[in-house]
């Protein structure tokens, strides 16, 4: 089974390459997250959580969905080992720090085989913090990512342990340190505002995976829950969204597929 968390559609995209690749199932995570749906998940041997990071680490929203779902095998024990087989898969626009120790923490919860963690650097969607690439270098990003996406499909296909590489003590301060503290003072909803663009269309409030977002007298209202997916942001269709000052002026990221190279904007 592969389940997949995403904001603007990266790790989306990836797992939707591993399903058509392996045949394996499909699992919306925003939605059982939207819907609060915990109900037991079953599979069969294998597991393949895909996900953005967030300060090295996987999202808390999607750990605490994990830590609060059973999960159950549909293998036979008289022809395969009934306990489930875990691979990650991380999207990021530079690396994950040190985030495959924490998912071995988490298989260790959950009794599962940690298979490791696969890194894919993506197109940067955070743009409440760093700079987003325009299309054209978006796109290039992709394509550039889709030898390691091969790499990834091969290596769950073929049941293989992806090691995490050499982990530095900068790694390992990033997703010990600075995650709990990026949750603690930056993931916060105040920020979020709309402009004149809004047309009060509902899209940002159908989309949160945490239904963070009410219409309210034609305008979302942004409430205290947030996990800062930048899918309110950045998949409004008038980017009518922003966050403070620190998105003023920057493009909005959203996955789209490959386009003809004369559709490429010029550098």
């Amino acid at each position: 089974m592969i389940l997949h968390f995403s904001g603007t559609g990266n790790s989306r995209y990836i797992a939707e390459r591993i399903a058509q690749a392996t045949g394996d199932e499909l699992l919306d995570l925003n939605e059982k997250i939207r819907k609060r749906d915990t109900r037991t998940v079953t599979a069969d041997s294998r597991l393949v959580f895909v996900v953005p990071t967030y300060a090295w680490r996987i999202p808390q929203v999607v750990e605490q969905w994990i830590l609060a779902t059973e999960f159950a095998s549909s293998a036979s024990e008289e022809t395969s080992c009934s306990t489930l087989k875990a691979w990650f898969v991380m999207t990021c626009g530079d690396e994950i720090g040190n985030a495959d120790a924490y998912n071995q923490v988490l298989c260790h919860k959950k009794h599962w085989d940690h298979m490791g963690t696969a890194q894919i650097v993506m197109p940067e969607n955070y743009v409440a913090m760093f700079a987003v690439p325009k299309p054209s270098t978006a796109r290039k990003i992709i394509r550039n990512a889709e030898p390691k996406i091969a790499e990834t499909i091969r290596q769950i296909e073929g049941g293989t342990r992806i090691g995490p590489g050499k982990i530095s003590f900068i790694d390992r301060m990033k997703s010990r340190l600075v995650n709990p503290l990026f949750y603690r003072l930056f993931v916060k909803a105040d920020g979020f505002f709309t402009t004149d663009e809004c047309t009060g269309c509902g899209i940002c409030a159908q989309l949160c995976p945490l239904r963070n977002i009410t219409i309210v007298g034609e305008r979302p209202v942004w409430g205290q829950e947030c996990t800062h997916c930048m899918a309110c942001i950045c998949r409004c269709p008038n980017e009518a969204v922003e966050y403070g000052k620190k998105s003023e002026g920057k493009p909005r990221y959203y996955f789209e597929p490959e386009r003809k190279a004369d559709d490429d904007e010029p550098e």
